[in-house]
């Protein structure tokens, strides 16, 4: 079909999506939640059409008219009625407690508690007895690991038993109160010095000049100390501190070019702008990094202790 000249040019309207809309897609396609955001649309949708049919089908059955000479006169219904005699038997309390005495609560028992024999002061009886405990612990730490031996003697009515205990503590896995705690800090202990690493995942998603995204092959990168900028120096989206001393999870200090946050991830400081956060493991977070929005999606593998060192 031909266009008659000199007729108005329509043009399609430049219809951009937001910003936040588009992210909020990738985050659900991310994880997978797009089906179930589907079947809540159809399920709002569909509801009240259903209950719209279902109010249609349990309409009232039509009450039957009662017949005329079927109603019973009163006097017939009274007329079938009839008496029982109550034999309460079970309930006669003389017949119940015939077997028992009666007793008088306030009258105080004269069987009393035979004492005969007992004598005061002597042992297990009143607690009078002479008992002495003295415990000692000695520590020492060695390449082997640190060796705790406690020793207990007890004197009771002149005999003397001694109870020792030793207990090893294996330096490759670091005990509270010895910098194993969490903290970016390391620890001492057996001659090693020890600090906390892990393990993530990421993936970079940028968007290209026709305004599609592009996402680039996921990296892994294993035993990351803490204090280094992640992915690098050059583009420091995140930096890991270390762990958390109540949670041992991992913190970040989140670069100020971060745009935006998407994840599980916990805000520990900042008020309009998260500054410090605690990142659980294997839950994705997405940080909008720079000028140009691009994407860095960090999920967190592992994180153990691990030598850095020996004092």
């Amino acid at each position: 079909m031909k266009r008659l000249k000199g007729g108005p040019q329509l043009k399609m309207p430049d219809i951009k999506v937001p910003l936040f809309l588009e992210e909020l897609y990738y985050d659900l396609r991310d994880r997978r939640l797009l089906p179930l955001l589907a079947l809540v649309l159809v399920a709002i949708v569909a509801v009240p059409f259903l209950l719209a049919s279902g109010s249609g089908d349990s309409e009232e059955a039509p009450t039957l008219a009662p017949q005329a000479g079927a109603s019973a006169a009163p006097g017939a219904n009274a007329a079938e009625l009839t008496a029982v005699r109550a034999e309460p038997g079970l309930r006669d309390y003389r017949k119940r407690l015939r077997d028992r005495s009666p007793t008088d609560p306030f009258r105080v028992s004269s069987a009393g508690t035979d004492l005969s024999g007992t004598k005061l002061g002597s042992p297990g009886n009143n607690g009078f007895e002479s008992s002495t405990t003295v415990r000692t612990r000695s520590t020492s730490i060695t390449s082997g690991g640190t060796t705790k031996t406690t020793k207990t003697t007890k004197t009771q009515n002149g005999k003397t038993t001694t109870e020792s205990k030793t207990e090893t503590t294996n330096p490759g896995q670091p005990s509270e109160g010895q910098g194993g705690s969490g903290g970016s800090g390391g620890s001492t202990q057996g001659g090693n010095l020890y600090s906390y690493a892990i393990d993530f995942r990421m993936v970079k998603t940028v968007t290209n000049a026709e305004g599609k995204s592009e996402s680039d092959d996921p990296v892994t990168r294993t035993n990351v100390l803490a204090a280094i900028a992640l992915p690098s120096e050059k583009v420091p989206v995140v930096t890991f501190l270390g762990t958390s001393t109540k949670t041992h999870l991992p913190l970040f200090m989140i670069s100020s070019e971060v745009t935006s946050v998407f994840g599980e991830g916990k805000c520990l400081s900042g008020t309009s702008d998260c500054q410090l956060m605690e990142l659980e493991i294997g839950m994705p977070v997405t940080f909008v990094y720079g000028p140009d929005g691009d994407r860095y999606k960090f999920t967190i593998l592992k994180v153990e202790p691990v030598v850095v060192g020996h004092s």
